[in-house]
């Protein structure tokens, strides 16, 4: 009898219990058994545990944006350091080198080690901006007070909300003990404050709620507005890096191409000269003139007279000075564009676009060639 009487006072219980339900709702934040199904609180618990799971990623997002331009920062730092101590050594070769073959390895020496550091201070800067622009803002807002405030904010509303779960429970008690007391006003009046401070808590709760939702979706709306403005900014600065160092690049591309230009030009053929036959005797081209005509006698041994259109300056013992007007009998002309002959009793090697071929000397001017 008595266990049929006990299980009649744990379903009066239940009903009791399903009959508060009814008014304040299931369901909860954090998983909770006991929570309340007004459609209005659960649409804001939905929404507070949304934004509560979207500020955290984000939070987390930024903290890796942050660790790895930092990262990035470090290593670029040491590239930075390693490219001006080569720009700093091309340079101290251009300026100390004394190779007797020329100075072309050396201009270009200088100019690359002044590209370089051009390069290194524009890959300063980007890294700069890096650091100012975007880790220092994403870190403060990583680590800023609207975050962690609207945290609390939502930590609180979860507190106040298992409050009212058990408060729920509580009321259930309650009434089943009015029931049984029969009318008793100590335990009406227990009922009563337990139902008053359901009411307070779900109260205070849909304040804080709300509350907490506004926090935490004006932290997300700033979340993403900031990290984007930061990724933005760090496309730019890196944008900007490389336009400039394509520019100094280009610059510096025609400066190295022009002295590539300059050693591979042809130079005077001194080494050929020596294996060249020796230019003919005075007593030869003298005798040869005396038999017959200027023309034939060049013609015979392939020799021709020209007169020079402009001045050379010889810049070696093998080349032959020549003045604009100046008569000279040329013996050769190579494949590179230069010519060997003679003028004023001196032979060497001149352009051979310097003179042109002349079938007739006036008498005056002969002399002058030998």
């Amino acid at each position: 009898m008595e266990a049929l009487w006990k299980q009649a006072s744990r379903l009066k219980e239940q009903v009791a219990r399903q009959g508060v339900f009814k008014q304040f709702g299931a369901g909860g934040y954090g998983n909770s058994d006991n929570a309340f199904t007004d459609e209005s609180e659960v649409k804001l618990h939905q929404r507070l545990e949304k934004l509560y799971l979207s500020t955290r990623a984000a939070k987390h997002f930024q903290r890796d944006v942050v660790r790895g331009v930092e990262g990035y920062i470090v290593t670029g730092s040491k590239q930075v350091e390693i490219g001006n101590k080569l720009s700093d050594d091309s340079q101290k070769y251009g300026i100390e080198n004394t190779c007797t073959s020329g100075n072309t390895l050396s201009r270009a020496a200088t100019y690359y080690g002044k590209a370089r550091s051009l390069i290194e201070k524009e890959r300063g800067n980007m890294l700069k901006a890096f650091g100012t622009q975007v880790a220092e803002p994403l870190r403060a807002m990583v680590m800023g007070a609207p975050l962690e405030d609207a945290r609390h904010l939502a930590q609180r509303y979860d507190r106040i909300r298992q409050e009212a779960d058990a408060q729920v429970v509580e009321v259930s008690r309650r009434q089943s003990r009015v029931r049984e007391s029969a009318g008793n006003s100590d335990v009406i009046s227990k009922l009563e404050a337990a139902e008053y401070k359901l009411e307070e808590l779900k109260s205070n709760m849909v304040g804080l709620g709300k509350e907490a939702v506004s926090a935490m979706a004006a932290v997300e709306g700033q979340q993403q507005r900031l990290t984007l403005q930061r990724l933005i900014a760090m496309v730019e600065a890196e944008r900007t890096y490389h336009q400039k160092v394509l520019e100094i690049l280009d610059h510096l591309e025609e400066e190295m191409v022009s002295e590539r230009q300059k050693i591979e030009a042809p130079p005077p053929p001194a080494a050929e000269s020596f294996m060249s036959p020796p230019p003919p005797s005075y007593d030869e081209v003298n005798g040869m003139f005396a038999s017959t005509s200027a023309d034939q006698a060049v013609n015979s041994v392939d020799f021709f007279l020209g007169e020079a259109l402009d001045s050379f300056e010889a810049e070696s013992e093998f080349e032959l000075n020549l003045s604009v007007g100046d008569i000279v009998i040329v013996r050769k002309i190579s494949s590179n564009g230069w010519a060997e002959g003679e003028c004023k009793g001196k032979a060497g090697w001149f352009p051979h676009a310097y003179v042109e071929r002349r079938e007739r000397v006036l008498a005056s001017k002969v002399p002058h060639i030998f």
